[in-house]
């Protein structure tokens, strides 16, 4: 199967061939977000760090589409919107909103009611939940049950 950055680039060359230009200038934004990561790092990037990178440009398409609604730009927030989709293809599947509140659920319970704030419990939380889930979901829900 190859490392993530083998899958994006030649389903790059497949974009191309289809003349798909969205797919062709996200799947570009990754690899060039690859690059940099390799050239900061100075080494060669781990399947973590890849993952890391398509997962930050997740998160960004994910915060711009949110200011382009709110701002009334519903052709923007839609682009964003294609191309977040385009780049979780490359990632785990996501838990769902109940798979997180079950996982902060079980660890409010284990925490002692002195320790549980929210901070104590996502750094419980977000190390089995890294890449697999958006952390503002994770906070929101940490933040619903702690008021609960």
């Amino acid at each position: 199967m190859g490392t993530l950055k083998d899958r994006i680039s030649g389903d790059l060359k497949d974009a191309m061939r289809a003349r798909d230009q969205l797919r062709l200038d996200t799947l570009r934004s990754a690899l060039s977000g690859f690059i940099y990561k390799r050239s900061e790092a100075g080494q060669e990037l781990s399947e973590a760090d890849e993952r890391d990178v398509v997962t930050r440009l997740v998160k960004q398409r994910g915060d711009s589409l949110t200011e382009f609604e709110k701002a009334g730009r519903t052709d923007l927030a839609e682009k964003e919107r294609a191309e977040r989709e385009i780049l979780l293809a490359y990632l785990p599947p996501q838990r769902t909103a109940a798979e997180v509140r079950a996982i902060v659920q079980s660890v409010l319970a284990e925490l002692p009611p002195e320790s549980r704030n929210a901070g104590a419990v996502m750094k419980v939380v977000m190390p089995q939940l890294k890449g697999v889930a958006d952390g503002n979901l994770v906070r929101q829900v940490v933040t619903e049950e702690l008021a609960s």
